[in-house]
């Protein structure tokens, strides 16, 4: 009897309360639901913006590494004599063989297209001019690279191909005489492969908002934003984007230098980035898609919410329980305590299922997390190599000089003599240093934060002499070192930029006394107060007195497969630094002296 009134008792007062307690729990809902939504949203596009960002920078590295490659170019080229020659003395043998040195330089340079302009805009040049597409002939005198650069000495200009019909960024430079302008046209379809692959739309705008670079195909040459009749009638005359005038990328792809950008069709949102990039007016605009990370964040939240659901209802359940348990009568008691346990453990099992579920979540996410590092490493690594490439010729010597070394040592301790291996392990450790100073030579190249040594200059000469040594000692040459030989002597560069400038010099001299009796090449350093100078001398024919002013010239050489570049990379690198690369006049052979700052 006692335990049905309790019961009546209680079933009384929850109809009396439970209205109240739902609304309460609905609007806490409701609110908890809101705010839930909107740190979602927060969450994914901080996520989303993250991303943008770390792209932008990327593309914009890339893209900034790319022009710096091409930009000496144009400036080399306006100051190369049989450039003026042929501005001036366009004979057909002066022509051809111009014609032949910039296809040469388009091919190892990766540049679409090299070619000279007379003064009457007509090119004369051109490293196409074997193609149907040869621009040999061609008046580009309307275009705005072509008067830009003879009236202000240079120009770029990005412009749709009137011959090739294809894209490009135009780099132009007035030649020293004035008499005609040296163009190079780089073009971007490697970089917008390799941003094909990325997550989210990547695009390059011009000073008129135009899409000059896109992962789009079809976005490309679209403009974002309306041409004013003055822009309209410039970019007709000079065909800077075809004949006609370019079509609006809106509705498909809207942009707003307040707001993100929005793809209408699939109404699908994006957290933007955009940075400039070294070219007059672009700017790099990277879209990260919002909903996969919002997707997660909602997930998230969604087990967050469930677990706080389930405490309310555990909170109130024991609340309840415990005010029955007061007034329930003795009799009742052990069929109370009877339910209670019954449904904590229903409740401890829903506890326990809701666990594995949420530690299934954070296994998956994991996993997710995982693989997604694993594809933006692969995607570095795939970066890296095409970076590298370069450089692979640099550390196969040492690497062929490592396996020497290790085979000397490993005979050298199968005789049981290890103090006589002891020196070959240390060349190996020596070379791997050296390869180790090679790669960081990359990364520095790749950061552009690269500063000067300093070095020891004993080491750059052995180093120099460890990588070039095998061709000396094989060619039957003799070096001979000699001067102020002092071991802590340091000189204020890199170790990487000194052996380079050794190499070079050294590479000359051999072969300068290939075809001598008894070849010799002599190395001296004397160190001064303020700088070391470092001599190194050969006696082979010498450098006759008519060549002698052209041996710093970009492209002057006297090999048959040389370019003529050897001795003025040298003597840049020398005088980045403070020091300094001269030919020094003598009566045989020929010396030339190296300066570098003490450090």
């Amino acid at each position: 009897m006692m335990q049905g009134k309790t019961q009546r008792s209680i079933i009384g007062r929850w109809r009396r309360y439970a209205p109240a307690l739902i609304v309460v729990m609905v609007v806490g809902a409701v609110i908890a639901f809101i705010t839930a939504e909107r740190w979602s949203f927060a969450s994914a596009q901080g996520v989303a913006q993250q991303t943008a960002s770390s792209r932008a920078v990327a593309g914009s590295s890339l893209l900034a590494s790319e022009l710096q490659k091409v930009r000496l170019l144009p400036l080399v080229l306006a100051d190369y004599p049989d450039v003026q020659i042929a501005l001036t003395a366009p004979t057909p043998d002066v022509i051809s063989k111009l014609n032949a040195r910039l296809e040469l330089l388009a091919t190892r340079t990766d540049a679409a297209a090299i070619y000279v302009v007379g003064a009457n805009g007509v090119t004369i040049a051109s490293s196409n001019w074997r193609l149907p597409t040869s621009f040999v002939g061609k008046n580009y005198g309307f275009r705005p690279y072509f008067y830009e650069s003879e009236r202000t000495g240079a120009a770029e200009q990005f412009a749709l191909g009137t011959v090739s019909k294809r894209p490009g960024l135009y780099l132009a430079r007035r030649t020293v005489t004035g008499g005609g302008v040296v163009v190079v046209k780089v073009e971007f379809d490697k970089i917008e492969d390799g941003w094909s692959h990325q997550s989210g739309p990547t695009l390059v705008r011009d000073e008129n908002g135009v899409v000059v670079m896109a992962n789009h195909a079809r976005w490309r040459l679209r403009t974002t934003r309306p041409l004013t009749p003055e822009v309209q009638s410039r970019v007709k005359s000079t065909l800077q984007y075809g004949e006609g005038s370019p079509r609006p990328l809106a509705p498909e792809l809207v942009l707003s230098d307040d707001a993100p950008l929005a793809k209408r069709d699939e109404n699908r949102r994006y957290a933007s980035t955009t940075l400039p990039v070294p070219v007059k007016g672009w700017t790099l605009t990277t879209l990260e898609p919002i909903d996969p990370a919002l997707a997660a964040a909602t997930a998230q939240m969604r087990v967050g919410g469930m677990a706080v659901v389930l405490v309310i209802v555990v909170v109130v359940g024991l609340f309840l329980r415990a005010r029955e348990k007061r007034e329930l009568s003795a009799a009742a008691q052990r069929e109370l305590e009877t339910q209670v346990f019954e449904r904590t453990a229903e409740l401890r099992g829903a506890n326990e299922r809701l666990l594995h579920e949420s530690r299934e979540r954070e296994r998956n996410e994991a996993r997710l997390n995982t693989a997604r590092e694993e594809l933006a490493q692969s995607n570095r690594l795939a970066t890296l190599g095409q970076i590298t490439a370069g450089v692979a010729h640099e550390i196969n010597q040492p690497l062929t000089a490592i396996r020497t070394f290790a085979e000397n040592a490993s005979t050298l301790l199968d005789r049981k003599k290890p103090a006589e291996a002891a020196p070959n392990l240390s060349q190996i450790i020596a070379l791997t240093e050296r390869i180790g100073d090679i790669t960081g030579e990359l990364r520095m190249f790749v950061r552009r934060d690269r500063s000067p040594g300093p070095a020891r200059l004993n080491d750059a000469v052995d180093g120099a002499m460890l990588l070039v040594g095998d061709r000396l000692r094989g060619s039957g040459i003799t070096v001979e070192r000699s001067g102020d030989i002092i071991d802590g002597l340091m000189v204020a560069t890199d170790r990487v930029r000194a052996e380079q400038i050794l190499i070079n010099l050294l590479q000359n001299a051999a072969d300068a006394v290939a075809e001598v009796p008894s070849p010799r090449i002599d190395i001296a350093v004397k160190a001064k107060a303020k700088h070391v100078e470092i001599r190194i001398s050969d006696n082979g024919p010498g450098v006759g007195t008519a060549f002698r002013a052209k041996l710093f010239s970009p492209f002057f050489t006297r090999k048959a497969d040389g370019l003529g570049l050897g001795l003025v990379i040298s003597r840049d690198l020398a005088r980045e630094v403070g020091g300094d690369l001269t030919y020094v006049p003598g009566p045989g052979g020929a010396e030339f002296l190296v300066k570098l700052v003490r450090a």
